[in-house]
């Protein structure tokens, strides 16, 4: 061990006053008391060389003081854990050229008043315990103390009793091995006669979990004795069988590749150059999911989750681009404090797991968080609340959440498959450093919950630092303008480490490799061998590249600042050797065949289902309003804004349709479309469909509807044909039991059948069949199970988008709304009302007929190509009267809802209005109505007219002329947005909350306005000569939105050129060629020091920098455009800019949040050569922002 200096430095105040009132609220409330009342401080812990001097000028980059008060403890990083806090900052330090800093680390000061003994107060609602830990005494805080020892490799000594042995380590590992696995790692080490290692042991437990091998899917099937033909995924492959060659790749990639079109894209060459240029670009396919980590530390887990998804597109064929995601929960129910449900019970759980409302406060925030740093927007999603109680001790639910991340990517078509690598490329890990996080995590995911132990839980939590993810991607993309291509092979690092994603790449290859564990990079000299191999540290990609290629390639992830590390090279031989020089000893020496070979894959036998039909319960005894009023309210049919406006929805610059519909910007569009190019109106289309509701009756018609939802929410856009709809399935099941076993069995033979059908393919997918959560509590037993929950995402591609339909109303179309179905039936098994009235009702909805449904689909197309339809909502949860008023919401505009002469009574009344059966909505172009409902008769379409437009902004429904029920569009708006408005107040600041739900009722609203009132000029010199005025498109690392701010300047007749801030610490000189700078969006370095702060301090701490930027601030015939972190860069920099004195500070949005919205803005006379002549232009812009809030306090 070695002794360094130790500092600590104190900041500021870190909380807002909402944060400080709502922490103060918890305290006070888990210690039943009144009086207390906390601060909170920022502290800083540094570890530096015994010589370090540069204190002032660390001191004042961080904002702090020397440490002046001692608070009563630190809430921080457990020990082992490196906060993505920690390495952001460590790169400022390093880029500002501040020498001797070892680690800095932040920790929470808390001041507690009122408190006799601190140390007996309960403090735990103040910080996330998987990832944090209290520390009472400085001298405690883990990066004060000494550096500790590597930790040895270990040996597991099999002489004695080999299985006894393997057994043991099975369990202190977490390993989560079967008996036919340990007895199959008996056998192979007796036959090489030798003791495994504990690294060659996690490696293989890795490499074949559940999580990685997914055993259920590949396994054969017996019911009654016999044989099935088909696994499961012979049932998924059979899908992509016959004529379909768009399917470019599908089954043995990272992601689906699907082709795509011909288009001029955005590209770069080697002088880092913008232009467009004629490129083939196909469509990349990816949903995951990331259950487990959610269930036991939901920020962190949300947040990898969505990372690990981004890095498989990322890492698919030989390099692609990840272009627009999704994002998906399912919890139980929330029990809102602020609105009880009467169809919620007290909540009942392990204390390990989170509560499904701390699941949805955190959860969102950290997929939406690692979205927005690495500058993918999150455009489509769903929300389902679901429990269902069987027995006291027994219930359907979801306390083992589904999080679900996905989204579609680009990949140019010469790089859409892998190379073949040769004997002596070398194996390169691009990324971040190994540290002990994540450790195990395929195997834990493939446990039920309760089934490991809580150690283990701890170290399978991983973190997420999306500003690392983003410079590899850069690197990736530098590679992929490169023609050929450096990359050779790719493989994201997920489940299992290096020790996964190295073996994976050697397999696929059909080579070996030989590795230098001292290569390795690590951030904790104390890991062992094992945790170096088999750790989950996130940001992290394995390639194979040509030696010939290793200058080159190391000189573009210098430029973006990458960590990149050459730890080894292929081999011909059959193993996977790690060799570790400093103890001159092998931590795995094994052939590869040990590790995907053929392992025994238990058979999944099984009896045929009896079908056992309960006596429906019908709980119709109460109102008409009162049913309205809790379908409405009920989570998985409420508003999503809080899941939506926290999450950039325009990052990028190719999207072209989010969540979010007109001008109150109200969540009920049913799909989300990206463009191909920058100046193309092809794309692609997004969809998301799910029922597990309706499993729990009939597993089989939940899938087939959970596929024709996903269809229906898309059918709004003209696509080229049907059976070019391409699918990810993902399967969450709670397998081990004949029940559950049958239902998936079930639920893929049925989505299989149907999708051969459609002639629809599903080339990805992603199965977690662990949804179980088990746990004891005064000698009684309880578990929870998920139903079988199918959720089906389908995409598209779709020729123009520019003429897709949405949901909102149009004011000006037809008054009368029209209802077009599959048939008359109104089933209600599975829907929204069977649980608010807590019904039993066994028979659902379903697809019995496959023409019926392409009939449909295809009339609606076809009138959507004709241009007459003018808005377009499916019936879903909620039903039909949760379609007609989300179309009313849109432009808060009344509706009268006509109930059909046969509904004879209160049952039938309330089947017509809530039954979940697949159908849709429509509005039609006034000029075109007859023509179209006589196309509809032609083409045999049940219809009928269920509503007509009102003046009055109310929401009638009437059966014949008498009115069974009235209230107000804006009262029933407010009820729909409860659930968003008290997780707003929980989360943000609830008085931030309260106006935004206030506004609701405010008529006066006009909502956003777009006069299109100016005129580009033509008129303009420089263009009119030929002449490209030169602009640096400027980004620091963490920057992600320099492609759409070059493309915008280059459609403007500019000449664009990439400029990173190492090349101008390189050569100071560079920015006096340009006549302009466009300071880029994005989130340089995290903002850990604030918006732009790290960015400005690489700025003002290096001094010829400085000069560069204040001599180009000082030319009379430059400008600069700083947008978003650019901008907050650029406020750090007001002494250095001519003119600049009086401009704010940006701080903290005063919601608390990172606010991601459409504002209206109305562009006042500037000299400002960009907004000359534009005086009076009224127009939305999107705003995405965490600190956003102008203060012009103190200048």
């Amino acid at each position: 061990m070695s002794k360094n200096l130790n500092l600590l430095f104190q900041g500021h105040s870190i909380f807002s006053p909402s944060k400080v009132s709502s922490q103060n609220l918890k305290l006070n409330q888990s210690n039943n008391l009144q009086n207390l009342k906390l601060t909170c401080m920022e502290y800083y812990s540094v570890t530096a060389q015994q010589d370090f001097t540069d204190h002032s000028t660390l001191l004042n980059l961080l904002n702090a003081t020397e440490q002046s008060q001692a608070p009563h403890f630190f809430i921080g990083p457990r020990a082992g854990i490196i906060s993505p806090w920690s390495s952001k900052t460590k790169e400022i330090i390093a880029n500002v050229h501040i020498q001797g800093v070892q680690s800095i680390e932040r920790y929470f000061g808390y001041f507690i008043d009122g408190a006799t003994d601190i140390s007996e107060l309960i403090i735990t609602d103040l910080y996330d315990r998987m990832t944090q830990a209290v520390f009472y005494y400085k001298e405690s805080l883990p990066s004060l103390g000494l550096i500790p020892d590597r930790r040895p490799l270990q040996f597991i000594d099999i002489s004695n009793s080999a299985n006894d042995a393997l057994v043991k380590a099975n369990t202190e590992l977490g390993l989560a091995l079967s008996s036919d696995e340990i007895a199959y790692l008996e056998n192979f080490y007796s036959l090489v006669n030798r003791n495994p290692t504990d690294a060659e042991l996690m490696m293989f437990a890795q490499a074949n979990s559940e999580h990685c091998r997914h055993k259920i899917f590949n396994a054969g099937w017996k019911i009654d004795s016999v044989a099935q033909e088909h696994s499961l995924f012979d049932l998924i492959k059979k899908t992509s069988h016959g004529n379909k060659p768009d399917l470019i790749s599908a089954y043995k990639d990272n992601a689906a590749v699907i082709e795509g079109a011909e288009v001029l894209a955005l590209n770069r060459n080697l002088d880092n150059q913008y232009s467009f240029v004629k490129e083939k670009l196909n469509s990349t396919l990816k949903v995951e999911t990331h259950n487990h980590p959610t269930a036991i530390s939901p920020f962190p887990g949300a947040a990898t989750g969505s990372g690990g998804e981004i890095r498989d597109e990322g890492a698919t064929g030989t390099g692609a681009k990840p272009k627009m995601g999704l994002v998906g929960f399912n919890v139980s129910n929330l029990r809102l404090e602020k609105f009880p449900r009467w169809w919620e019970k007290p909540l009942n759980k392990p204390h390990r797991i989170a509560s499904p409302l701390q699941i949805m406060i955190e959860a969102p925030i950290g997929a939406a968080a690692f979205n927005n740093e690495f500058g993918r927007p999150s455009t489509v999603g769903y929300f389902r609340v679901f429990e269902k109680s069987i027995t006291d001790n027994y219930a359907y639910g979801f306390h083992k959440p589904i999080m679900l991340a996905g989204g579609i990517g680009e990949v140019k078509d010469r790089n859409s498959l892998k190379n073949s690598i040769q004997e002596g490329d070398l194996v390169v890990v691009l990324g971040g450093p190994s540290m002990l996080i994540g450790l195990g995590g395929g195997a834990a995911s493939s446990m039920s919950s309760g089934e490991s132990n809580e150690d283990l839980d701890f170290a399978s939590v991983q973190r997420e630092n999306a500003e690392m993810e983003r410079r590899c991607q850069e690197v990736i993309n530098q590679c992929t303008f490169e023609s050929p291509n450096l990359i050779e092979f790719i493989h994201d690092v997920g489940a299992g480490g290096l020790s996964n994603a190295i073996p994976e790449l050697a397999k696929d290859c059909n080579l070996g490799v030989k590795i230098d564990l001292s290569l390795i990079p690590v951030a904790d000299p104390s890991l062992s061998p094992m945790e170096v191999w088999s750790n989950e540290s996130q940001e992290r990609y394995v390639l194979a590249i040509k030696p010939s290629n290793k200058e080159i390639f190391e000189s573009i992830c210098r430029r973006e600042r990458c960590p990149v590390a050459f730890v080894g090279i292929t081999t011909l031989s059959d193993f996977v050797e790690v060799y570790d020089p400093e103890r001159d000893e092998y931590p795995v020496q094994v052939p590869l065949s040990m590790l995907f070979g053929d392992l025994p894959i238990q058979d999944i036998e099984l009896t045929k289902a009896n079908s056992v039909t309960s006596a429906e319960v019908k709980n119709y005894d109460i109102s008409l309003s009162d049913a309205v009023h809790r379908v409405l309210s009920h989570p998985s049919v409420a508003s999503k804004s809080f899941l939506i406006t926290i999450g950039d929805r325009t990052v990028g610059g190719l999207v072209a349709r989010d969540q979010l519909v007109g001008r109150y910007q109200i969540p009920t569009s049913n799909y989300s479309m990206s463009t191909r190019s920058f100046i193309s109106n092809a794309g692609e289309v997004l969809s998301i469909g799910e029922k597990p509701t309706i499993a729990v009756h009939n597993p089989a018609a939940s899938l087939r509807m959970a596929l024709a939802e996903a269809l229906m929410n898309l059918v709004a856009v003209p696509i080229t044909k049907l059976n070019l709809v391409r699918l990810s399935a993902n399967w969450m099941a709670a397998c081990g039991d004949a029940e559950d076993d049958h239902a998936l069995r079930d639920g893929v033979e049925a989505v299989s059948k149907m999708c051969t059908q459609l002639g629809i393919a599903i080339p990805v997918g992603k199965d977690s069949l662990s949804m179980r959560t088990r746990w004891s509590e005064d000698q009684e037993n309880f578990e929870v199970k998920s139903p079988l929950s199918g959720v089906i995402t389908a995409m598209a591609p779709v020729p123009d988008v520019s003429k897709a339909v949405t949901t909102e109303l149009n004011p000006n179309g037809s008054s009368n709304f029209y209802h077009l179905r599959l048939s008359e039936r109104s089933r209600m098994g599975g829907s929204i009302l069977e649980e608010v009235t807590e019904s039993l009702m066994c028979e659902t909805p379903d697809i019995e007929d496959i023409e019926v449904f392409k009939n449909l689909f295809n009339v609606i197309q076809e009138l959507i190509q004709r241009g007459w339809i003018t808005s377009l909502h499916d019936v879903s949860d909620g039903g039909l009267l949760t379609t007609l008023v989300e179309l009313a919401f849109t432009n808060k505009i009344g509706m009268t809802i006509l109930l059909s002469d046969d509904s004879q009574n209160e049952a039938q009344i309330f089947e017509a209005l809530f039954s979940e059966e697949t159908s849709v909505v429509i509005q039609l172009h006034a000029a075109h109505e007859e023509q179209a409902l006589e196309f509809i008769k032609q083409h045999n379409i049940e219809h009928r007219k269920c509503a007509i437009q009102d003046l009055d902004p109310q929401i009638s429904i009437v059966q014949n002329k008498n009115i069974k029920f009235k209230e107000s569009v804006v009262s029933l708006e407010k009820i729909w947005n409860e659930t968003s408005f008290a997780i707003k107040s929980l989360r943000d600041n609830p008085e931030s909350a309260q106006q935004e739900y206030d506004l609701i009722e405010r008529y006066d609203d006009e909502g956003l306005v777009a006069e299109d009132n100016f005129q580009f000029s033509s008129k303009l010199p420089a263009l009119n000569a030929g002449i490209k005025p030169k602009i640096a498109i400027v980004r620091e690392q963490g920057v992600n939105g320099q492609n759409e701010m070059a493309a915008a300047f280059m459609l403007a007749g500019f000449e664009a050129q990439d400029v990173h801030m190492q090349d101008i610490l390189d050569n100071p000189n560079l920015l006096s060629s340009f006549q302009g700078i466009a300071a880029c969006g994005g989130f340089s370095y995290g903002d850990v020091l604030g918006a732009g702060g790290g960015w400005s301090s690489s700025i003002s701490y290096n001094a010829q920098v400085r000069d560069a930027f204040e001599s180009f601030f000082g030319r009379p015939d430059t400008f600069t455009l700083g947008v978003c972190n650019g901008c907050q860069m650029l406020s750090h920099l007001k002494d250095l800019i001519p003119g600049a004195e009086d401009w704010p500070k940006f701080l903290w949005n005063e919601s608390d949040q990172f606010e991601a919205r459409l504002s209206q803005v109305t562009i006042s006379q500037s000299n400002s050569i960009l907004l000359k002549g534009m005086e009076g232009w009224q127009i939305p812009v999107a705003v995405a922002h965490g600190e956003g809030r102008a203060s012009f306090q103190d200048g």
